[in-house]
């Protein structure tokens, strides 16, 4: 019994935001203790579901018994009758309750029933005079009792932090947050079946490491206290899943929790699942059929269809994707032939043809940049944005990774590429770098920057090195933003959408 907190003012010592109205549910719950009912007994077992009541309806024998359970989002009390709706995973139902039916002694206890508590109900299912299909209540059980009060149904919670902040609420208000999040389970599900139908081995890697790479980012650090030893939380599992096909699993795939010390914005966030695979005896082009056939799969098995409304655009993600060279994409968007000409005649182009100040909001100094930084910086400003439909670009220039194999056509060029939709980047692909004496000094090149003040560059990673220094065969290597892949897979408009429980600045 909580008889001390029937008053909002004594109830806000251990409530700071209690009121009037959470007072009320408390005096509801010392009543039916009083009435000698538990309002949070250990379990129920529930038969049935609203969404498959109504789907198989005409084959439900009118005496079948069929016990569901669920939260009361709505209550009609109209004398001896009362009507209420029901949600449950997967829909909603009516439910009517009558006291000649259910008794006395039940209906006392309906009476302190409110919306937002969960009951679990037992009776048949019938049609109403206005054709909707009801359960008529045979018995009930309070299952649990809730102490606080929904948020008017129509409005809703209008604040994004708080409806962040407060996920619960957000989902049991907003039928189609609770559907992302059963979407998101069922794409990862579905991405899952498609790589070990095609092979590959599902693994684990450290989110704790003495030394971090894979990506470039500035990483999470944190203290080990039994080894005595800074370590850091994930940024990529690139480097553990090629040393994991340097020891013979030739296809290799993990979702990896990584974390990244940067920005927040529509599209980022710095703690996000990626899943990365690697084949081996494939390359870039392989990957990208992996890609495609990624999206293609979850979205079919997801949506049943591979077509969404994105913003003003319907997008596709049906197989095979664009092709579309950088330097082609430089040239088409700026009129710059980046692929023919020099770095300096390259920097000559941007400032005659007045592109300087747009590179310089990116802070970029153009006389301090290579030929390839100043190409994919162009990319980046100029076409990006205009990449609607899934595309996938290719042939990135050779300073833009440490662990990319050079063309095979062009030593200025790495075979890589990203796949992009909506201007969003999805992922990152290569044919991973597997040149032992090439890869070492690439990365102890990184290595230097990070020695120099570079803070997104990576630490050697001697273990890495050695592994590849044993022979690892030629491999295709890719990596997919899930969270990415969600906002397109539920059309959400920002990461934080698809996260359940992002990081809310108190």
């Amino acid at each position: 019994m909580y008889e001390e907190f029937e008053n909002a003012e004594n109830l806000q010592n251990i409530m700071t935001d209690a009121n009037d109205f959470t007072a009320e549910r408390v005096k509801k719950l010392n009543k039916l203790y009083e009435l000698g009912v538990n309002p949070y007994p250990y379990n129920y077992k529930p038969t049935a579901h609203s969404k498959d009541i109504q789907d198989n309806f005409e084959n439900i024998g009118e005496e079948e018994q069929l016990i569901l359970a669920g939260r009361v989002m709505l209550i009609r009390r109209m004398g001896n009758a009362t009507f209420a709706n029901i949600v449950d995973e997967k829909g909603n139902i009516q439910v009517f309750f009558s006291k000649k039916i259910i008794g006395a002694e039940s209906y006392k206890v309906l009476k302190l029933v409110d919306p937002g508590d969960i009951l679990g109900v037992e009776g048949k299912v019938f049609k109403t005079q206005t054709e909707e299909i009801t359960i008529r209540a045979m018995k009930f059980e309070l299952l649990s009792k809730s102490i606080r009060t929904l948020p008017e149904k129509y409005h809703g919670i209008q604040d994004m932090d708080l409806r962040q902040r407060h996920r619960s609420l957000d989902m049991i208000m907003n039928e189609e947050v609770k559907e992302r999040f059963i979407k998101r389970s069922r794409a990862i599900t579905a991405i899952r079946e498609y790589l070990n139908s095609m092979n590959f081995i599902e693994v684990d890697t450290p989110v704790l490491d003495t030394k971090y790479g894979g990506g470039e980012a500035k990483p999470f650090t944190t203290f080990l206290n039994d080894l005595d030893c800074t370590v850091y939380m994930n940024v990529s599992p690139e480097l553990y899943l090629k040393r994991m096909v340097v020891g013979g699993i030739e296809r290799v795939y993990t979702f990896s929790r990584s974390f990244r010390n940067e920005g927040i914005d529509r599209t980022h966030y710095p703690e996000f699942t990626l899943l990365e695979c690697y084949a081996s005896y494939a390359d870039y082009k392989d990957m990208m059929q992996l890609m495609e056939n990624i999206y293609e799969y979850s979205f079919t098995k997801v949506n049943g269809s591979t077509k969404i409304k994105y913003g003003n655009e319907e997008i596709d993600f049906k197989a095979p994707w664009r092709r579309e060279k950088m330097c082609d994409l430089v040239k088409k968007d700026t009129e710059i032939d980046v692929d023919s000409l020099t770095k300096e005649e390259i920097a000559i182009s941007i400032k005659s043809k007045g592109l300087l100040s747009d590179m310089e909001k990116e802070g970029l100094d153009i006389d301090e940049c290579s030929k390839g930084e100043l190409i994919l910086n162009l990319f980046e400003t100029y076409s990006e944005k205009k990449l609607i439909q899934p595309t996938f670009v290719i042939d990135f220039p050779k300073e833009s990774s440490p662990l990319c194999k050079l063309h095979r056509d062009n030593p200025e060029l790495i075979e890589r590429f990203e796949p992009y939709a909506y201007g969003v980047e999805l992922g990152n692909a290569y044919s991973e770098l597997n040149d032992p004496l090439r890869q070492r000094i690439l990365l102890h090149d990184q290595a230097s920057k990070l020695r120099a003040g570079l803070e997104t560059a990576s630490p050697m990673d001697e273990e890495f090195a050695v592994a590849i220094d044993n022979a690892m065969p030629p491999t295709g290597g890719l990596g997919v933003g899930i969270d990415r892949l969600i906002m397109f897979i539920t059309e959400s408009n920002s990461i934080r959408d698809v996260i359940a429980f992002p990081i809310i600045k108190r």
